[in-house]
């Protein structure tokens, strides 16, 4: 294992865009430390996804269709209107997405037992399948490059991935 360097970030000057003005400490607003390593998070979550996620071209699906989905794998059966709502997309953006999903039979629409006008969209076994294996390329490919941090390094990412699941969790 080889010891990698710690990069630092520029420190942004007082009343920029990412510390925001004097007024912005008072109270009920985050402290500048906060601000600043929200920043640092945020860049570093982005730049993670997009590296791990060069690893689903081997699933043929694109971006959007596989996280449409990642919802019904991992989320359970849902109705195009509420996919859509955790998509963050309108219903007929979802429409086009399902209509790809259901022509590579990732997924299965059915009408909902208690309301024939409403479908419910399951994704099937092959849909689950394309999905766990993607999972794994992205789980092996951030392994490789977490295997160069040294034993102490992984234990403080550990620790700061456990503060974030916690964060996370109550979170709204």
């Amino acid at each position: 294992m080889r010891n990698l360097k710690q990069s630092k970030s520029p420190k942004p000057e007082a009343g920029s865009p990412i510390t925001g003005s004097a007024s912005q400490s008072e109270a009920g607003s985050p402290e500048p430390e906060a601000v600043v390593l929200a920043d640092r998070l945020h860049s570093a979550a982005i730049h993670l996804l997009r590296r791990v996620r060069k690893q689903d071209v081997a699933t043929g699906e694109g971006p959007a269709r596989l996280s449409a989905l990642s919802v019904l794998v991992f989320g359970g059966p849902k109705t195009l209107k509420d996919l859509a709502a955790a998509e963050q997309v309108k219903p007929p953006t979802m429409s086009r997405i399902v209509a790809g999903l259901a022509r590579s039979r990732l997924i299965l629409i059915e009408h909902d037992p208690e309301d024939a006008r409403r479908r419910v969209i399951h994704a099937t076994a092959k849909g689950t399948q394309i999905l766990q294996r993607g999972r794994e390329r992205r789980i092996a490919y951030l392994a490789q490059h977490l295997d160069r941090l040294t034993p102490l390094e992984l234990a403080h990412l550990g620790n700061a991935v456990e503060i974030l699941a916690r964060l996370l969790n109550g979170w709204d």
